[in-house]
């Protein structure tokens, strides 16, 4: 076995005692791994070992690694914050945006969408940590923000992600993923017919998962080390 496959069997295996452990189902649980910075090979490796789901998150790496995999099936998911000028290939070449922060950015993606295909599954990214260094829209301001994405056309609201601040401790890493589990709860309520929390990564699924998570987001524990971004460090 690969250490890539051993990755996504270990993987496999953490999501399943969380989900024992907070009395779900497995299936609940979706894996995304995050192939931002690793070759196509790696992801053909990945694929051959039964993950479909994939995030990127730098335009100019994943559209040479897409046209690269064509041949499998694959779903891609663009978790890296958008710029304006990033939109239309996001939309074209996604299934999945998770960094929504800003209504304006949710229009282009909305305009750029192409006919042909079904709507861009969208989360909005909530800063549940308040921190400045991170992306995302304040936790006050998410629910009127989704509301606004879930009438546009061409996009479907599926739920919130985060990023919060790291730490070791468990019961420090569950806090924020309460709070996004509240603001999820919370807006179902309102109506909309949410279904997605995308939080957790390499350090800190099983904490995601006893809040709710139903996608957790995992490089490293996969692929292994690479140069990390300012921000995500799945």
């Amino acid at each position: 076995m690969g250490a890539i496959s051993a990755g996504l069997q270990e993987c496999r295996e953490r999501i399943a005692q969380a989900c024992h452990l907070a009395d779900r189902d497995t299936g609940s649980v979706h894996l995304l791994a995050v192939s931002k910075t690793f070759p196509a090979e790696a992801v053909r490796e990945a694929r051959a070992a039964g993950q479909r789901l994939f995030g990127e998150s730098y335009l100019q790496e994943a559209l040479p690694k897409q046209a690269a995999l064509a041949d499998l099936d694959l779903e891609w998911h663009f978790i890296g914050p958008i710029q304006s000028n990033k939109s239309r290939p996001i939309a074209e070449h996604f299934a999945w945006a998770h960094a929504v922060d800003r209504l304006k950015i949710a229009q282009r993606l909305a305009e750029a969408r192409p006919l042909n295909l079904p709507p861009l599954n969208v989360c909005v990214q909530v800063n549940v940590s308040g921190e400045d260094s991170k992306h995302g829209v304040p936790l006050t301001e998410a629910l009127p923000l989704a509301i606004g994405i879930a009438g546009l056309p061409g996009l479907r609201m599926r739920g919130f992600m985060c990023i919060p601040q790291a730490t070791d401790d468990p019961a420090e890493q569950r806090e924020p993923f309460r709070k996004l589990r509240t603001l999820f709860d919370q807006a179902r309520a309102a109506g909309l017919p949410l279904d997605t929390l995308s939080m957790g990564m390499s350090g800190d699924l099983e904490a995601a998962i006893l809040e709710g998570a139903t996608l957790v987001r995992v490089g490293t524990a996969i692929f292994g080390l690479r140069h990390y971004d300012k921000e995500t460090t799945p």
